[in-house]
């Protein structure tokens, strides 16, 4: 059943999927075809129609309309709409208003499972995790270079002259204006399905904007931001954010039973579904006292106490400093890697998409 309630055919569907994958973030399609099911469910048939004339070059109204040989007006009134959904994304350049088809992730899924409620929000819940299991879904979502998302260490992990620029969580909110709070759409998912295996907050997405935004009932100040950002710290959750240097407008707050980004590695063993944090742990077996508060905070169960000392899985630790920031003994700290490991993120979106377009094989 589609979003408008009829049957349609699965060409259209199919058309819009393979526009989708062609999308630096990708949309693979399966054995199953249940990415179709999903697309039934997220895009009105009429809505399906247009994303499928967009791709990820930024157009106006008027060029979309006059490929869909439609009324310019009419378009532009559609896509507004759409982007309010996150089906496509809007922006405004040189004093127009331009529009490009939106990524599944990020983008889509999370604002479906936002917006959705009832039985149609459940269904939605357990199509995109079956999708996201199966051979081609995740997989093939994550782990094409360069990642989506990328661990940001916890404020005070790592020696201060260590941190490099885009490293630090706090800098990102310089500039912003316009601060929102809401629930993790991975937790939310999670509760949908009844499968939670945590009892983290699900107000844990940060987003903001350089722009004034008009206030809503998810908007916080700054100071209620950056509070926010300690308290995660402190419950235990990894800091992550878009895998660019500039131009980053949300931070999430991520656990490893229930990110997507940190599952890839926690429950699909796909270990480049998130870049890592350019440091990494080590311990001071002199000073630990066994404790086990590290491997407790420990998402990525990088961290275990044997014989009453913690030791460090260097493969499974992505840099996160949530052991350090709660070592009662000052035994746990974070080392910068070596120059020839430190990987900097992509300039900026643009960077991003060109690099992931030539690692997909992408025009």
């Amino acid at each position: 059943m589609t979003g408008g309630g009829i049957f349609m055919d699965d060409t259209l569907y199919e058309r819009l999927a393979e526009a989708l994958d062609h999308l630096p973030n990708g949309f693979p399609r399966t054995s199953s075809g249940i990415e179709i099911e999903i697309l039934r469910i997220v895009f009105l048939p009429d809505e399906a129609e247009i994303a499928c004339a967009l791709s990820d070059d930024w157009e106006s109204a008027d060029q979309i309309a006059v490929r869909l040989g439609a009324d310019a007006q009419e378009t532009e009134d559609r896509l507004r709409l759409m982007s309010d959904k996150a089906l496509v994304c809007r922006d405004v350049r040189d004093g127009s208003t331009v529009f490009r088809l939106g990524r599944f992730i990020v983008g889509i899924w999370e604002a479906a499972v936002w917006r959705l409620d009832g039985e149609i929000a459940h269904r939605f819940a357990h199509l995109t995790e079956e999708y996201l299991a199966e051979t081609g879904g995740l997989a093939g979502i994550m782990t094409p270079a360069p990642a989506i998302h990328r661990v940001v260490p916890s404020r005070g992990a790592a020696k201060s002259e260590w941190i490099l620029p885009y490293d630090d969580v706090r800098t990102f909110l310089d500039g912003a204006k316009s601060f929102v709070l809401r629930d993790c759409v991975c937790r939310k998912q999670q509760d949908l399905l009844g499968r939670r295996r945590c009892t983290f907050t699900r107000r844990a997405c940060l987003s903001f904007s350089p722009m004034e935004r008009p206030k809503g009932p998810d908007s916080i100040s700054r100071e209620e931001a950056l509070a926010a950002l300690d308290e995660f710290e402190k419950m235990g959750l990894v800091h992550t954010v878009s895998n660019v240097a500039k131009g980053i407008s949300y931070v999430c707050n991520c656990c490893g039973c229930c990110c997507e980004m940190l599952r890839g590695i926690t429950d699909f063993g796909l270990k480049d579904s998130i870049a890592y944090a350019n440091y990494y742990c080590a311990v001071d077996s002199a000073t630990c006292s066994g404790c086990r508060i590290c491997e407790t905070r420990c998402q990525m169960r990088a961290m275990t106490v044997k014989d009453g000392i913690a030791s460090i899985d260097r493969e499974r630790c992505i840099g996160c400093g949530l052991c350090v920031t709660g070592c009662s003994t000052g035994a746990a700290h974070l080392r910068l890697k070596p120059a020839d490991q430190v990987v900097a993120p992509p300039a900026d979106i643009g960077d991003w998409s060109r690099l992931r377009k030539a690692a997909r094989g992408l025009s």
